[in-house]
């Protein structure tokens, strides 16, 4: 939600039935969402942004076209950054990752923090069924330490690219070292193996935040297909963007042998 809200504070003047102000005050409701998000997912005993502070933007947004009261949290609407909901950047202009000569080099600290992953928790455990869960533990690339708010964004897709589960975004990786991004973090499929369709794959697709453009860039993508599905280590290749879900074009990131390293554990009752 904070994402479509984002996106439509975002929207040209011509292109959007809100006027200026409505839009603020659509980018600090989706700045509020980031923050509950952001303390749902936190370790620490006190909730930053509480479910009662959420709770005082409802009557806002039902109200957007004739509130105009002031808003009742000191936040500032969240423009600077583009986050796109999943799969969306590949509808934007297409553009080749130019070598940027350390452009993203910079602190990250000077970059306000990315909304938090979107993972699920594992499905029930049903007899004879089996649940996966894939430990993503780091991917190699050559400019690594370059990428600003590296994530992954986790789908399962059909054979006409038609999701088959929901889609999950890693949180931020966890640290940047030499040629790897590592994030090592537990991914759980939402679907029983079994009931996913022939031909079905699982896409992983590697997005960092681009400062000149402004908006949150795909970089490579990588899949497994159903064959793929065992216990243990898996190292899958890097492709180029824009992310396949067809599998129809693929074409190698690279000629360096730089993959996306996973680790697969199946749960069977």
């Amino acid at each position: 939600l904070a994402r479509h809200l984002q996106k439509e504070a975002q929207s040209q003047h011509n292109n959007s039935e809100f006027t200026e102000d409505q839009k603020k005050t659509i980018g600090k409701i989706a700045t509020c969402l980031e923050l509950r998000s952001a303390a749902l997912q936190s370790t620490q005993s006190q909730d930053e942004f509480k479910l009662e502070d959420l709770k005082k933007l409802e009557p806002i947004l039902k109200n957007i076209l004739t509130y105009n009261k002031e808003f009742p949290f000191d936040v500032q609407p969240v423009p600077l950054r583009k986050i796109l909901a999943p799969g969306e950047e590949e509808h934007l202009e297409f553009e080749e990752d130019d070598e940027e000569g350390g452009a993203g080099a910079g602190s990250p600290n000077s970059f306000p923090a990315r909304v938090p992953g979107t993972l699920l928790p594992r499905l029930p455990s049903e007899p004879g069924m089996t649940l996966l869960t894939i430990n993503i533990e780091k991917i190699g690339l050559k400019d690594a330490g370059q990428c600003i708010d590296p994530y992954i964004t986790v789908s399962v897709k059909d054979l006409n690219g038609i999701d088959l589960t929901p889609v999950q975004d890693t949180p931020v990786a966890l640290r940047k070292e030499d040629t790897y991004v590592h994030f090592n973090v537990d991914i759980e499929i939402q679907k029983h193996i079994e009931r996913l369709t022939k031909g079905a794959a699982i896409f992983f697709e590697f997005k960092h935040y681009k400062p000149k453009k402004r908006f949150t860039s795909t970089k490579c993508f990588a899949f497994m297909e159903m064959d793929e599905i065992k216990p243990g280590a898996i190292v899958i290749e890097l492709y180029k963007k824009p992310t396949d879900f067809k599998r129809k074009k693929l074409q190698l990131l690279t000629k360096k042998p730089l993959y996306l390293h996973l680790h697969q554990t199946l749960h069977k009752e």
